[in-house]
């Protein structure tokens, strides 16, 4: 057996535990030393471990992580950044004219193999001490089809254009105007084309540092297509993108195709994914821990195999259950419940923007999904609610206690998650059911006692979901919780939500773009129409069936079900099913239909 040994730097504290691991090493005992300690944090050789996991259990910071893995799987290993560190085996293999589609969790290696693909990291085949030179791993890969790619990169004839994960952190790297910035990448003349489809001339001559999060994804995405290259990688290039934007996006990188590219992406929206890509690799494991990246599949085969959890040419299960979709939308009462909320019309009006809110009404142990495009005044509704802005008339919605989780999260927080979330939850924090149905559900025992601070944006983004849930409220107010989640996070995450609201009996509004995970949220839905950035109409509460077809006609966009997982899949703009769809106003919930 392999053996792989992961130490969380951020948690190993030897001096305040008195190195229990040290100590109750049964290796140690016989004066062989499987366990040392490298400033002020313990090292397990991996040679010497016998795996037998006591110090995993001794550890009170849960700092350690042991995996035995077959033997075969060593001479995959792609890369190791140090001793006890995450460990990746194999890694992809992109074609020119394909799109590639990496899925899988946050934490199991797709950013660090694009930025392998990308030749920001040199592989080291798990030598971090003697790094091999490009020739070694070019002998490395010999026979496929990464040879020649290595090859290429190491003698930079190969040109990558990446477009990174986190575009919130580009305007601390760059500054300037959009357009300016634009056109000094505009290698393929394609500026033009790019900025019309993504719809960037409403903020041409602005700066990059007042742009919103979609806006900075679309300038982001549009930069990387300009460059003239021979190989484009986009990491989740739908976050903070409605649904049209987001499909705007995925046709955008597709058409880099008929140039003959090679395009590698990884995304967790899977209905997007599945839109864009031609083939699938899989990337599963331990986050954190360690990652394998599967054989390339067809995309519907793949992502099929990803929810089912079993991957039979590898003959490897990953997950223990496989995830279930619904086809049906939700068919409790609505005339179940006391009201919570009632309101009269709203408006609220600003410099060359208003919305209109109309009368509506909403029960107890609800969740009301908000969708529209972006521009259009979600926010500003959500913000009204929360008592953040007040309506024209000055109404201000104070008479509910509100919590809110807004849709840019920034780590302002001095300490670490535990200490957050006990200042927020107060005495609940303690009880069975916080831990049962908030901790466990959102896997939030890894980060307890990580700072608030040094946290990721998919961390960060569930710290404040927890925290947010975790305030004695009768609303909960949240804007984008999916941002930066993976597939299994986004489905727990509304699992969680459901959950907190139904058990106590109160409200929640969620804003999400997602639309399978809005499926898996929502009771109601409210849509929002009107024009970007000038006027926005939000319709009150409705139906699922209502909402999403009123919602996916404004958008032009219509679902199917894939046949073995039921999940929804988008179908191609003016296919037959497309257009029958249309034709009948179902857009989305298509089992119900009469034959």
């Amino acid at each position: 057996m392999t053996r792989v040994a992961v130490i969380d730097a951020d948690k190993c504290k030897p001096k305040h535990c008195n190195s229990l691991c040290h100590r109750f090493c049964p290796i140690v005992r016989s004066r062989i030393e499987a366990i040392r300690f490298e400033a002020d944090k313990a090292i397990i050789v991996e040679s010497l471990c016998s795996g037998c996991g006591i110090c995993v259990k001794k550890c009170p910071f849960n700092a350690i992580s042991i995996v035995n893995l077959p033997d075969e799987l060593e001479k995959d290993c792609s890369h190791r950044f140090g001793p006890n560190t995450f460990k990746l085996f194999r890694l992809p293999t992109p074609s020119p004219s394909t799109v590639l589609g990496l899925l899988g969790q946050n934490g199991i290696g797709k950013t660090t193999t694009l930025k392998m693909l990308s030749g920001e990291i040199q592989p080291n085949l798990g030598d971090y001490e003697n790094p091999p030179e490009w020739d070694q791993i070019i002998q490395h890969y010999r026979g496929s089809m990464l040879q020649d790619y290595f090859q290429k990169i190491s003698e930079e004839k190969l040109k990558v254009s990446h477009k990174p994960q986190y575009v919130d952190k580009i305007p601390k790297a760059v500054s300037g105007e959009v357009g300016e910035l634009l056109e000094k990448v505009n290698e393929r003349d394609k500026l033009n084309e790019i900025a019309n489809r993504l719809e960037l001339r409403q903020f041409w001559d602005r700066p990059l540092d007042v742009l919103s999060g979609g806006e900075l994804q679309r300038v982001a995405v549009a930069a990387a297509i300009c460059r003239e290259a021979d190989v484009y990688l986009f990491d989740e290039p739908s976050s903070y993108l409605d649904v049209k934007q987001r499909l705007e996006v995925a046709k955008t990188i597709r058409s880099l195709k008929d140039a003959q590219k090679t395009i590698v992406i990884a995304e967790h929206d899977l209905a997007i994914i599945d839109y864009l890509s031609d083939q699938i690799c899989l990337f599963y494991g331990e986050p954190g821990v360690y990652g394998v990246v599967s054989n390339v599949h067809g995309v519907r085969t793949g992502i099929n195999i990803y929810l089912q959890g079993y991957i039979p040419d590898e003959n490897v299960r990953f997950r223990k259950e496989a995830v279930v979709f619904h086809e049906k939308p939700h068919t409790k009462s609505s005339d179940a419940g006391e009201t919570l909320l009632a309101w009269e019309q709203i408006e609220k009006t600003y410099k060359g923007f208003k919305l209109v809110a109309h009368a509506g009404e909403i029960k107890r142990g609800k969740v009301v999904g908000i969708l529209g495009a972006n521009g259009i005044g979600k926010t500003t509704f959500v913000k009204i609610l929360a008592g953040i802005e007040e309506t024209d008339n000055r109404r201000k919605f104070d008479e509910l206690k509100v919590s809110y989780k807004p849709q840019y999260i920034s780590a302002e927080y001095e300490g670490t998650v535990r200490g957050l979330l006990m200042s927020v939850a107060k005495e609940g924090f303690s009880s069975s059911w916080y831990r049962t149905e908030i901790i466990q559900p959102l896997k939030m025992e890894p980060l307890m006692d990580r700072n608030v601070t040094e946290l990721s944006g998919g961390e960060l983004q569930k710290v404040a979901i927890a925290a947010c849930l975790s305030r004695q409220a009768e609303i909960f107010l949240l804007d984008e919780p999916s941002a930066y989640l993976d597939v299994e996070e986004r489905l727990s995450m509304a699992k969680v939500i459901r959950r907190v609201v139904e058990s106590r009996n109160v409200t929640a509004f969620v804003v999400e773009h997602d639309v399978v995970a809005q499926d898996f949220i929502a009771d109601y839905l409210m849509v929002f129409a009107g024009k970007p950035g000038e006027a926005g109409v939000a319709n009150p509460p409705t139906t699922l069936r209502k909402g999403m077809n009123m919602f996916l006609k404004e958008m032009g966009v219509t679902f199917r079900r894939d046949p073995v997982t039921r999940r929804p899949r988008v179908n191609k703009e003016g296919s037959k099913l497309d257009k029958f769809q249309k034709q009948i106003g179902e857009y989305y919930y298509v089992r119900t239909l009469r034959k």
